[in-house]
């Protein structure tokens, strides 16, 4: 049960995160629901956990992307 809701609240995050990304959010949430889908008959905790901190993994780097971005557009609006 804790494990399960640690993997929902991964793929809440992931996909609100998609909806600013740059390829598209219709692509990323194909791409997301796809990547759960092909593990949702795994029953390992251990397996779990490692794919949940996996999730967390990119969780971090698409809100780094998304600052970077910003930062980029700040700094050529201003600074050109």
């Amino acid at each position: 049960q804790q494990l399960r809701s640690e993997v929902i609240r991964v793929y809440k995050t992931l996909y609100h995160l998609g909806k600013e990304y740059p390829k598209g959010s219709l692509w990323f949430h194909n791409k997301l629901k796809n990547a759960f889908w092909r593990n949702r008959n795994e029953t390992d905790p251990e397996k779990i956990k490692t794919l949940i901190a996996k999730g967390d993994f990119i969780v971090k780097e698409l809100e780094t992307l998304y600052y970077l971005r910003k930062y980029r557009t700040l700094k050529q609006r201003y600074y050109q």
